[in-house]
């Protein structure tokens, strides 16, 4: 058999091994992700500066205005609400007849993903002068929410307020097929969150470093 035949096979028996490894540590990854997911309320009785929302999942804006109503917090923001859309008459028709907790609701209307909602809160959170938050959000999207959010303001004290919608069945997901893909689709994108943010750390030390060196 010609030289080139065989590197061409061991080239393509490498890149099998690679992409075995890569799926199955993938694969354990997911387990353990699906595993630790939240399956209940942080500190429920604890009481912070502020509750945050995150648009995008049932129950979270019903259960955020539950807590504001109770006292858990001064302030509840609303973050990546798309404008003229019904996240905006929802949110009014729920206020209705509560003048006072009406005063206490903001809307953010520039984020449009879990990264965007965490620059928006965080911008939220320095003009307010808060120090510690309530996050509402769906429990399958807590572990990226909170990475997310620890990056960008690691000097707030953060809440994980779950919420769990019926149609996610966290119990035994890998009954639903539902819930399985969009699992994995979470833990996929946690992943590539984790990637993004190593880079540009990496990206900033580099400069950093050549700033340092030069005279």
């Amino acid at each position: 058999m010609p030289p080139r035949t065989l590197d061409r096979r061991r080239r393509w028996r490498l890149v099998l091994v690679v992409a075995l490894a890569g799926a199955a540590a993938w694969a354990v990854g997911f387990v353990r992700f699906a595993a630790d997911l939240p399956t209940a309320v942080e500190r429920p009785d604890r009481t912070t500066d502020a509750i945050v929302v995150l648009t995008g999942g049932s129950g979270r804006l019903d259960e955020g205005l539950a807590l504001l109503r109770q006292g858990r917090a001064q302030k509840l923001l609303v973050s990546g609400v798309f404008r003229g859309v019904e996240v905006d008459e929802l949110l009014q028709l729920a206020r209705r007849g509560d003048e006072a907790l009406s005063a206490r609701v903001a809307l953010g209307h520039e984020a449009g993903d879990t990264e965007g909602n965490a620059r928006e809160t965080a911008e939220w959170m320095v003009a307010e002068g808060f120090a510690s938050l309530r996050l509402v959000t769906g429990a399958y999207h807590m572990p990226r929410s909170l990475f997310e959010f620890r990056r960008a303001m690691p000097e707030v004290d953060l809440v994980a307020h779950p919420v769990f919608p019926p149609a996610v069945r966290l119990d035994a997901w890998w009954r639903s097929p539902g819930t399985a893909g969009l699992l994995a689709t979470e833990y996929s994108k946690l992943l590539l969150a984790r990637t993004r943010a190593a880079a540009t750390d990496l990206v900033a030390r580099v400069f950093a470093n050549e700033a340092q060196a030069r005279p």
